[in-house]
Order: C-alpha cells, then structure tokens, then sequence
C-alpha cells in the first residue's frame, strides 16, 4: 500500500510539474527572443495574405511586444515573387520573415531558413515543412458552391463528373487564374485524365471572372447557379444571410496552404522569429479563426464543424506544382481558350 501511495505521489507531482517545464521552457525561449528582439527594433513582413487578415495580426503582434516596429510589405503572389526574386538578385534582402502559398519555391531557391518554433506539434504533418522551413498560417479549400436559391441541396453538383453535365453549361463561375488547381489534378489524377476531364469542362462554356471573392460575390447575386470559391467566405457569406452553400463530396478538394517562414539573410532575425510564434500560437491562430478564416492549427477549431479538415478529401499543392506554374498557367490558358 505504501509504495502504491508513494507511486501515485510520484505520477501526480509528473503531472503538475510536466506542464510548467514547458513553459518555462517556452518563456525562456521567448525571453531570450525578446532580448534579442529590443536591439533589433524592427522586422519586415513580407505577405501574400489579404490586408484585412494580415494587418490586424501584424497590430496584435505589435501590441504584444510594443518595443517593435513592424513594416507590412502586401502583394498578390506573383508580385510578391517577382519583387523578392528581383532584390535578391540585387543583393538586397529586404525582408525578415514571409507568409505566401508559394513559400516552398523560396525554400527550393534557398531564401529561406529553417526555424523550429516550440509549437509545430500543434500543427499536422501535411501542414508545416518536415524539415522546419514554413509552418501553416491558415488553409484555403477551393469548393464548388452554389446559389440556395437557383439550386436545390440534392441537385447541386457532388462530384467532378457532376459538372459536365449538360445542364450547367454556362452556369458555372470560375476564376480565370486557378493554374495551382489545375496543376494539382494532374498530380492526383495523372496528366491524360485530368487534361481530357478539362477539355470536358471547356465545352461547358465557363464563366470566367477574376478572383475567387469576386466569384462568391456573383454566385450569391444570382449571376450564375455555381462557382469556385474558398469555402471560409462562402461561409461567411452565409452567416451574413447570403443565399450560398458550398458541397464537401469532391475527391479531392483542393487546398492552397499559406506558410510563414524565416528569412535565409534576416536583418531582424529575433524579431522575425518572435513574428513567426505569434502568428503560429493559439492566441494568433484564433484571430486568424475570428476573421474567418480556417485556422490550421489543429487545437483551434474551425468556422464551421462542416470545414473540420480530417472530414474532407483534401490535397494540398504540391510543391512540384507551384515550381511548374508557368508551365501549368500556359497549358490551362490554351484548354480553355483564355
């Protein structure tokens, strides 16, 4: 009986001990971040994501450690590529950390740092670099959706071979830019099923716009029955009382996975790694959920329990994808006469 007693002291005092050493492990690494950090004075953040999502996490960060300056650099990915690429080649690194879906061709170039910041067991294997290069802010999941009120929920599309169905031609929204999509199919599908399925698609008569908000906006008007857009805005879409639901059934859905990284060459490096575990925390993570977004930490619930990430066929792009985009671009361009 003792030395059962004595065994239980010992696993209880594991229990409440276990917790504290790491935090304490944790604020040691972040006070040692913070020294660093307060001699920095500033970091650069470069990001593809949109101002509404990326300004009030970078102000929350700046509130939390108000010692530092932060400069928001915003670009759509093309661009933002273009512009890094372009003052690397000048010699010049401007910045210190950066969120993109296309971080992985910066990895593949070089530019980027591996950083294991002391939270990535929150986060799934398909979600961060095995080898600590990026780590997943949020996740975006292209879904078919469709106007409640020109489709019922038993007539919507269910699977990719729904959509060739004759009685959607010229009902069907698309964003005139979605190559990383296209090239992802490839990779699941392989390259002859997924080319003859597009031209299928192309004699559906498309309804091209640009960008994926935009298609949400016109779906939810009326302008046509179905679209490709991101299922956290027709979500929200819907709990503003648009008329809008999108289908979960597709195999695979295609999911656009923005990372944030590390610098190769950060002029701020403790700054830029204090930026990089907030945004990753709990704490940064439901902001990035309060803005509706999907959050991709896997301890932070999602909008909705439909967008819970383990009920979906998801396949996030490959990296191979974002390497061939040009290639990709040039090839879904001439399918489908753009």
């Amino acid at each position: 009986m003792k030395n059962c007693l004595r065994f239980l002291s010992i696993v209880l005092i594991a229990i409440v001990l276990l917790p504290h050493g790491r935090l304490q492990a944790q604020s040691e690494h972040t006070k040692k971040l913070m020294d660093g950090a307060k001699k920095e004075g500033r970091v650069v953040w470069y990001t593809s994501m949109a101002i509404d999502t990326s300004k009030p996490l970078l102000d929350a960060f700046m509130k939390e450690y108000p010692f530092l300056k932060a400069d928001l650099v915003r670009a759509g990915e093309e661009q933002l590529m273009t512009r890094i690429l372009s003052e690397v080649r000048a010699g010049k690194w401007a910045f210190d950390s950066i969120a993109t879906s296309a971080i992985s061709t910066l990895v593949d170039r070089d530019l980027m740092a591996p950083y294991q910041f002391p939270e990535r067991t929150a986060y799934m294997s398909e979600f961060k670099d095995s080898q600590g290069y990026w780590t997943a802010i949020y996740v975006n999941n292209l879904v078919l959706a469709y106007n409640t009120a020109l489709v019922a929920p038993k007539d919507a599309p269910k699977t990719y071979s729904d959509l060739l169905d004759p009685k959607w031609k010229g009902k069907i929204l698309m964003d005139s830019t979605d190559y990383d999509w296209f090239g992802t199919l490839i990779t699941v599908w392989g390259r002859e099923k997924a080319v003859k399925y597009m031209e299928a698609l192309a004699r559906q008569d498309i309804q091209w716009r640009r960008g994926h908000g935009l298609v949400a906006q016109l779906l939810a008007a009326g302008e046509a029955p179905l679209g490709w857009a991101y299922n956290f805005r027709i979500e929200r879409m819907k709990k503003d009382g648009a008329p809008v639901e999108w289908v979960d059934t597709f195999a695979p859905i295609v999911a656009t996975v923005n990372g944030i990284g590390l610098s190769a060459k950060p002029n701020h490096p403790n700054a830029a790694r204090l930026l990089i575990d907030f945004a990753l925390s709990k704490k940064g993570q439901q902001m990035i959920r309060g803005m509706r977004r999907i959050p991709a930490r896997s301890d932070v619930e999602p909008l909705a329990p439909k967008m819970e990430q383990s009920k979906l066929n998801l396949k996030a792009v490959p990296k191979e994808v974002y390497l061939r985009l040009d290639d990709y671009a040039r090839e879904f361009r001439k399918i489908f006469g753009l």
